[in-house]
């Protein structure tokens, strides 16, 4: 059947449909490609957004500690396996397993009385020789006279004179045999060569002890005083070799595994001859005293060595540092409540605080919270603030990781407190303070929420076979369980990763 002819109306209807599919599709085009890109502070054309609020600091000056931090073995002074020296019956065991024993203190008892003959059978010999010696004399004595007498021949003078010295080597030798069973007879009371602990018992009473024992009676350590050896990296030999010889000493601290508990202070002690060349470093000690025995032989501890300190630096906190391609960089807070982006030089840092070399001066005060959408002259409202609003308006909400407004807002924009910096690369509140003359106060974070027990699981079972990535992320979760504002600052981003994770 012919198809009826298109009509010049329809095709008119079909065009103009075209033609506005067309113009919307171009229209769409315009938009997605011709918009301007989102700024750091939210503008677009005609309409103006109002400022960030962001988290500042002051950068003031703080000593700062140069730390070495290493993996460390503890290692005992001493080491001794009490072991019997003669053979015979363990007649008593004078200690307890775990016991502290000072030098010579009685450990076990050998039956004596094998031992005791033997001595007077030594006595008994070494006395009759004695006799016979005196006998000799006298008799060389009369035969001396006879030959001035002409009486008898020289040659009976001379056979005394040789019986003489005889006897008197046998006398030399009885002696000795007596000493060495004075001695065997010494040997049945074993008493502790060093001083330290005891450790479990090997052998028990009624059994025959010999020298010839693999485990011996019981081993004795000691742990006061008490060494640890870690590895200092080659490249720091020299800066670790120019402290040390001066006079005072290095001070070295012994923490846990989380880093967090403070097991004992010591002192830097020495370095090994020669670099390990199959992992570039060299072997160190330090000793500890360990009077609370908090260090035990063989255990691993993290060692913090303070090489110096560096003194009135400028510091601000860490989260006020930024990377970008033209290296580090902080956003400065202009008089008008501008940020503008200033290149500094970095120095060393610890666990909340980090040294500008160059490019910051005291007092300055930089962006520690909601950089992320910042950019170079970008509006900005400090905590407390009311950014421009009219008298009874409602406050904006407070992005998380921002500090809230409020009275204590003040707190935030000055140091008012001058809290303790530890002399570590890692905050430790068992580690040792050095008070600075200033320090940057941050935000509050209060807002963050804390991570749930599932993300806590997430987050450590990611790196369940990485040892090192597994420490650090237990320590970033104990950092947000003391409130730590760097600890909390990299959560906010780590949860934004978890929450978008299937």
């Amino acid at each position: 059947m012919p198809r009826p002819p298109m009509t010049r109306r329809r095709a008119w209807i079909g065009s103009a449909i075209a033609l506005a599919l067309l113009a919307g599709l171009g229209g769409l085009a315009w938009y997605l490609v011709a918009q301007p890109a989102t700024t750091g502070t939210g503008a677009s054309p005609g309409r103006r957004v109002p400022p960030l609020t962001v988290g500042v600091a002051t950068a003031a000056r703080a000593d700062l500690p140069v730390v070495l931090e290493a993996l460390g073995t503890v290692t005992p002074n001493a080491t001794v396996k009490v072991q019997a020296q003669v053979s015979g019956v363990l007649k008593a065991v004078h200690f307890k397993e775990g016991q502290i024993v000072k030098a010579g203190e009685l450990l076990a008892s050998i039956d004596p009385r094998p031992f005791e003959m033997a001595l007077l059978q030594a006595t008994g010999q070494r006395q009759r020789d004695e006799a016979q010696l005196d006998n000799a004399r006298v008799t060389l004595e009369r035969f001396k006279t006879l030959l001035a007498q002409d009486s008898i021949a020289r040659q009976e003078v001379d056979s005394q004179a040789t019986l003489v010295k005889q006897l008197e080597g046998t006398l030399n030798t009885d002696r000795a045999n007596e000493g060495t069973a004075r001695i065997n007879l010494g040997f049945t009371r074993v008493v502790a060569p060093i001083s330290g602990r005891v450790g479990l018992r090997a052998v028990d009473a009624g059994n025959v002890v010999g020298p010839g024992d693999a485990n011996g009676i019981a081993v004795i350590t000691q742990i006061s005083p008490i060494d640890v050896e870690f590895a200092v990296p080659q490249d720091r030999i020299p800066e670790v070799q120019a402290q040390a010889r001066k006079a005072t000493p290095l001070k070295a601290l012994a923490l846990d595994r989380s880093r967090v508990t403070a097991l004992d202070t010591g002192a830097f002690v020495s370095l090994d001859n020669q670099v390990d060349v199959q992992t570039g470093t060299v072997r160190a000690k330090a000793r500890f005293p360990n009077t609370q025995q908090a260090l035990f032989p063989n255990q691993f501890v993290n060692l913090r060595l303070q090489i110096r300190t560096e003194k009135d630096a400028v510091a601000v906190p860490i989260t006020a540092l930024r990377l970008g391609s033209a290296g580090d960089y902080v956003y400065v807070v202009n008089a008008d409540r501008t940020v503008s982006v200033r290149q500094v030089q970095r120095g060393i840092a610890t666990a909340d605080l980090v040294a500008i070399a160059s490019g910051l001066k005291v007092g300055e005060r930089v962006v520690t919270e909601g950089a992320d959408r910042l950019k170079d002259g970008a509006s900005v409202t400090l905590p407390g603030e009311g950014g421009g609003r009219p008298a009874g308006a409602a406050s904006p909400p407070t992005s998380p990781g921002s500090a809230p407004v409020g009275p204590a807002a003040s707190s935030a924009t000055t140091p008012t407190a001058t809290p303790a910096i530890t002399p570590q690369s890692t905050a430790s509140p068992g580690g040792p303070a050095a008070t600075p003359s200033a320090t940057p106060v941050a935000a509050d974070h209060s807002t963050v929420p804390l991570p749930t027990p599932e993300q806590r699981k997430r987050l450590l079972a990611a790196v369940k076979d990485d040892p090192a990535q597994l420490e650090r992320r237990q320590r970033l979760l104990d950092g947000i369980d003391r409130g730590d504002p760097a600890a909390l600052e990299r959560w906010k981003s780590v949860r934004e990763r978890l929450n978008a994770a299937p």
